[in-house]
């Protein structure tokens, strides 16, 4: 019986695509969410209505391999009021085991939340939660999620 060569690869190639997929897997790394914290805030201008806040954060990378950052969205929220939503458009590479610093400017429209950061006083920490993605500018692995908890004194 004879088998025609396109009829043989036609009948092998899902086992190759399987094995192929399969091997990708190997070079794949198990990528870890990276760690943010607030470093900084301060506290721009401030109505009722409107505050407007430079966030500092850091990121720091667990992983074996530097991650190229392509932006960053995240929620702040105060003493468990959510005060802000917060972007960082601005690429950035975090190293292996390493860190990162930048500035986001935050605009907060909760008032109630912003009086509870300003009754804490300048010397009480102020506690956060902070939640959000990273969006990585290479690989299959595009977005790691954060959640992180921590505190900050408001300058």
């Amino acid at each position: 019986m004879r088998v025609e060569r396109g009829t043989a690869l036609r009948a092998l190639a899902p086992a190759l695509l399987l094995a192929a997929l399969g091997g990708c897997a190997w070079f794949v790394p198990d990528l870890k969410a990276p760690r943010l914290a607030v470093v900084d805030v301060r506290v721009r201008r401030a109505d009722f209505w409107q505050q407007q806040l430079d966030v500092r954060l850091r990121v720091r990378n667990p992983n074996s391999i530097g991650l190229s950052v392509a932006s960053l969205t995240y929620t702040l929220a105060v003493n468990g009021q959510p005060v802000a939503d917060g972007r960082c458009a601005q690429r950035f590479t975090v190293p292996p085991h390493g860190t990162a610093e930048f500035n986001t400017e935050v605009t907060a429209n909760m008032a109630g939340a912003f009086l509870t950061m300003l009754g804490a006083g300048r010397a009480q920490p102020v506690h956060y939660r902070l939640r959000g993605k990273v969006v990585l500018a290479h690989g299959l692995l595009r977005e790691l999620p954060f959640d992180e908890r921590g505190e900050f004194l408001l300058k």
